[in-house]
């Protein structure tokens, strides 16, 4: 089974309860158990937060409005894509987010996304600037899931 979609957001706290909303549903729909929805909805909201936060390109005077996820299920993973257009991740080397002091009110979202994910990977988008956060679970079934393949 594979499933996919994207949604083409506004940089608004708005959508992210959106997005959310939308994994879960598809999850539950495919009939993934529910800890692992729960994980990666969480990684979801802390990815797209960020982008809601971060993502617009302030430094050259234009803010973008929009920002880009997309979920892949296929088989026993998915994976998750959030992309922005904003000034890119300062130092981003790949899978190791820097870590935030735990008194920090801010700056924790991507250890969070760290810790729920299997795999997870911050890079800058080559060329027009922005970041792509991108993250992998293995999937597991409940017993009564509709759309696995038996």
């Amino acid at each position: 089974m594979s499933i996919w979609w994207s949604l083409h957001l506004r940089r608004d706290a708005a959508s992210v309860p959106l997005a959310r909303r939308l994994l879960l549903g598809t999850m539950e729909t495919a009939g993934v158990d529910p800890d692992i929805s729960y994980d990666l909805s969480v990684a979801l909201s802390e990815a797209c937060a960020n982008a809601v936060e971060h993502g617009g390109d302030t430094a050259r005077g234009a803010v973008s409005e929009a920002y880009r996820v997309t979920a892949y299920l296929d088989g026993e993973k998915c994976r998750i894509e959030v992309a922005d257009t904003g000034p890119g991740f300062p130092g981003a080397t790949g899978s190791r987010p820097r870590q935030a002091p735990a008194d920090a009110e801010h700056g924790r979202g991507l250890g969070l996304i760290q810790e729920l994910a299997d795999h997870v990977h911050i890079g800058n988008k080559p060329g027009r600037g922005g970041t792509v956060v991108s993250f992998d679970k293995i999937l597991k079934w409940r017993e009564d899931a509709p759309l696995v393949a038996v």
